[in-house]
C-alpha cells in the first residue's frame, strides 16, 4: 500500500482528519520513512490499533485474526525465510493442503503475497493482524540470535592463543584472533541478544579473575553471562575493531561507533565507549534505536498540569528552558521531543551535542570535538552568528557556556539544555555557583523541569499489592488518601523476563519560573526555601509525581522509594 494511499483511505472514511494526516506524514518524514504511516497513527493516539485493523479487513474483505490465540506450527514457519518476513512484516499461520494462511498487517501489499507464491508454490490467502501481534509472532518464531548459552557452549578456548597483558602488543596476533569465528559468533550474538531485551546498555568488563557481560535493561544491571577469561583481549579488540578504534592503544580511552542493519531496513546504532582498567580495557556500549526513539511529549509520563508548563514555555520566542537529572534519566529524550515538536520550515534549530545520539531532519546538529577546540561555548558561539531562533546545548558544564547561553536567551533566543542536578530548585543554585548573577538567571531562565526514569509495571502480570497504611504517609501521602491507595506490582512471566516490570516511565518535577520565586533568587535565597516555596506554589516534586504514578497503577511502591528522596 502507498503510505499515503492509506491515510487517504482513512481520511475518506472520516477515521482521521486531513490535519492529522498531514501530522503523521511530517513524523513520517522525520524518520527517514522508516516508520509505518499505521504505527505513527497508533502511536499518536488518532486510531487504536484495533479499529485499524477492523478497517482493513473490511475494506479489503478479509478476516481479521488475534494472533496470540494462534499456536503456529513450526513447520509453517519454516516455508518462509526469516529475512522475507521481515522484509515484508508478514507471518505464516497456517496451511490447508495447497493454501498457506498468511497474517498481513498491511493487505494490499500485493507484491508480498506474489513473492511468497514464487517461493513457497503455495496459494496464499491472507488475514489481517496488528502490527504488533505480527512483530511479536516474528521474534517468537524467528529468533535468529544465537542463544549465549549455545555460544558458550561451541566456544574450544584451547584453540585460542593467549595474547599477553603488557604494553608490547602485537597488532597481527590480536587481529587474527579477533577473527576467529567462535570470537565473531559470541560479539555477533552479545549485541543481538541486547537488541532482543531491549537493553540500553551492554557492560563488558574485566577483572582479575572475572570477565563478564552485563546489560541494562529498564534502568537496572543484570549479569548476562560469563565468557573465559582467556578471551577477553580478543573480544575487546573484535569490538574496537568493529567500532573503528586503535586495537594497539590500550591506555587512553577510546569512544567510537558501530551500525548495524537489521531486518525491515531498520538501522541500529551502538556508541562505544573503551576505557582502560586496572586488569584489562571495560567496554561500554550505548544502545541508540531510533525506532524506539518516543518523542512524542504525551507519552513521556508528565502529569497534564506540569505538561502544559512545559508546553508553554518552550513556545515562547526567547528564554532558557533547562532539564536537570542525573545521566540515563531521560534527559536527552526530553530534549529532542522539546525539538520535534518546535521543528518547524520557519524556524532556525541549531544543537550542539557530545554525542549527537539521533539525527533529524530539518536541524542543523554539531559534534563536539573538544580535542581541536570545538566545546559547547565555541559551537555556541558560531550559532548566535548563523541567525538562530531555537538553540539545544547538550549540557552548561562551565561558566563561559553558561553566560553565552544565558546572553542569548535574553537577546531573543529560545535555548534548550541540560546540567546535573538533583531537582529542579537546585539548578538556580548550580548556575550561581556558575558564577551567573542572581537578576541574569531570574531573567533568563523560563522553566526547569527535574526528571527520573521509574521501571513500568508490567501489563501483562500486573496484580495489587498491599503497602502498609503507615508505609505510604511516611513515603509522602496525605493520612486522608493513603487508606484508599492500590497499589500494583508485577508478579513475573515470560513477557517482562520474570522482573514485574516492562518499559519505563519519567516522573518530572517542572518548575516554571514563576514571580515567587524570581524574587527568592534576587533575595540570594537557598534551595531548600525556593524547593519549599515552588511546593507551596502548587508545583509537584519528584517524589509527588512518583507517588500519582503508583496511584494510576503505571509504577511500583518499590520504585518510587528506589529513585526519589522524601520532600521532608
Amino acid at each position: 500500500m502507498q503510505l499515503s494511499r492509506l491515510g487517504e483511505i482513512l481520511v475518506k472514511n472520516n477515521l482521521i482528519s486531513r490535519d492529522q494526516l498531514a501530522k503523521a506524514l511530517e513524523e513520517q518524514k522525520l524518520s527517514g520513512g522508516q516508520a509505518r504511516l499505521g504505527s505513527i497513527l497508533i502511536k499518536q493516539n488518532l486510531i487504536s490499533e484495533q479499529n485499524l485493523t477492523s478497517f482493513l479487513s473490511k475494506q479489503y474483505g478479509v478476516p481479521s485474526v488475534n494472533l496470540a490465540d494462534y499456536e503456529i506450527d513450526a513447520a509453517v514457519t519454516k516455508l518462509i525465510q526469516p529475512e522475507v518476513v521481515q522484509k515484508y512484516q508478514l507471518v505464516p499461520v497456517n496451511r490447508a493442503g495447497a493454501t498457506l494462511i498468511v497474517a498481513v498487517s498491511d493487505p494490499s501489499n500485493l507484491l508480498a503475497i506474489e513473492d511468497i507464491k514464487f517461493m513457497t508454490g503455495y496459494n496464499v490467502e491472507m488475514v489481517v493482524a496488528s502490527e504488533r501481534d505480527i512483530k511479536s509472532a516474528i521474534d517468537k518464531h524467528y529468533d535468529q540470535t544465537a542463544s549465549l548459552a549455545d555460544v558458550m557452549g561451541d566456544l574450544d578456548v584451547e584453540d585460542f592463543e593467549i595474547i599477553g597483558d603488557d604494553d608490547e602488543v602485537d597488532v597481527s596476533s590480536l587481529e587474527r584472533a579477533t577473527e576467529d569465528a567462535p570470537v565473531v559468533k559470541m560479539v555477533n550474538a552479545i549485541l543481538q541478544d541486547a537488541i532482543r531485551r531491549k537493553a540500553s546498555d551492554i557492560h563488558i568488563e574485566p577483572y582479575e579473575k572475572l570477565f563478564r557481560v552485563r546489560f541494562r535493561i529498564d534502568g537496572i544491571l543484570y549479569e548476562i553471562m560469563k565468557p573465559p577469561l582467556k578471551l577477553k583481549n580478543a573480544i575487546t579488540s573484535r569490538i574496537k575493531i568493529m567500532a573503528e578504534l586503535d586495537i594497539a592503544e590500550r591506555r587512553l580511552p577510546q569512544d567510537g561507533r558501530i551500525k548495524i542493519k537489521l531486518g525491515g531496513g531498520k538501522d541500529m546504532d551502538f556508541r562505544v565507549s573503551c576505557l582502560p582498567t586496572l586488569f584489562g580495557e571495560k567496554i561500554v556500549m550505548r544502545l541508540l534505536d531510533k525506532s524506539n526513539l518516543q518523542t512524542d511529549l504525551t507519552k513521556l509520563g508528565y502529569e497534564p498540569e506540569a505538561l502544559k508548563h512545559f508546553m508553554h514555555e518552550i513556545h515562547k520566542p526567547f528564554g532558557m528552558v533547562l532539564v536537570t537529572g542525573p545521566t540515563g534519566s531521560g534527559k536527552t529524550v526530553s530534549l529532542y521531543s522539546a525539538i520535534a515538536e518546535l521543528n518547524k520550515v520557519s524556524e532556525n534549530i541549531s544543537t550542539a551535542e557530545d554525542p549527537v545520539e539521533f539525527n533529524f531532519a530539518g536541524i542543523n546538529q554539531c559534534q563536539m570535538h573538544e580535542d581541536i577546540g570545538l566545546n559547547f561555548a565555541a559551537a555556541l558561539r558560531s550559532f548566535l552568528r548563523q541567525d538562530p531562533d531555537i538553540i539545544m546545548i547538550g549540557e552548561i558544564r562551565d561558566f563561559e557556556t553558561a553566560e553565552i547561553a544565558v546572553k542569548a536567551a535574553l537577546t531573543g533566543h529560545m535555548v534548550l539544555s541540560t546540567l546535573h542536578t538533583n531537582d529542579a530548585p537546585a539548578t538556580i543554585n548550580r548556575l550561581l555557583n556558575m558564577g551567573i548573577e542572581p537578576f541574569l538567571v531570574a531573567s533568563a531562565v523560563n522553566l526547569i523541569t527535574a526528571q527520573r526514569l521509574a521501571r513500568r509495571v508490567c501489563a501483562e502480570c500486573k496484580e495489587p499489592e498491599e503497602i502498609p497504611v503507615q508505609a505510604l504517609i511516611d513515603a509522602g501521602v496525605s493520612p486522608k488518601e493513603a487508606p484508599a491507595y492500590v497499589c500494583m506490582k508485577g508478579k513475573g512471566c515470560p513477557v517482562c523476563n520474570n522482573t514485574g516490570y516492562k518499559g519505563r516511565v519519567g516522573f518530572y518535577q517542572v518548575m516554571p519560573m514563576l514571580e515567587e520565586i524570581r524574587e527568592l533568587i534576587l533575595n540570594g535565597a537557598n534551595t531548600a526555601e525556593i524547593k519549599r516555596e515552588s511546593m507551596r506554589l502548587g508545583i509537584k516534586s519528584m517524589r509527588q509525581s512518583g507517588l500519582t504514578k503508583l496511584q494510576e497503577g503505571v509504577t511500583s511502591f518499590e520504585e518510587v522509594l528506589r529513585v526519589t528522596i522524601s520532600d521532608d
